[in-house]
């Protein structure tokens, strides 16, 4: 019965442990099918200060999405073409407490 206990403690606290790290990993990061909380991550993207549909940093190490700024066809994941009129998703750059980190690069956009 001792042992049974001992096993049963090392698991709670293993849970523990485990549990809300995982959950803080997944919060900010971008799906396999390049979504954040339902919006693609391509297509027209608007600059906006206010109501966006995600926040973003801009980083140079550790992206959650590699953006490759394009003028025609931002057709795949990572490929953005910024609009002022009829944009896909509307993003608002920010310094601290972003939904997705990104890192600008001239080829192969998309999940790192």
């Amino acid at each position: 019965m001792n042992r049974l206990l001992v096993a049963f403690v090392a698991t709670v606290v293993a849970l523990a442990l485990v549990l809300p790290t995982s959950a803080a990993f997944a919060g900010g990061k971008v799906g396999k099918s390049c979504t954040y909380k339902g919006k693609q991550l391509w297509g027209k993207v608007k600059i906006v200060e206010h109501f966006p549909d995600i926040t973003v940093k801009i980083v140079e190490h550790f992206p959650d999405l590699k953006v490759k700024q394009v003028e025609h066809f931002p057709d795949s994941c990572g490929k953005w073409k910024f609009v002022e009129h009829h944009p896909d998703i509307k993003v608002k750059f920010v310094a601290h407490h972003a939904d997705i980190k990104i890192k600008y690069v001239e080829h192969f956009p998309g999940i790192p």
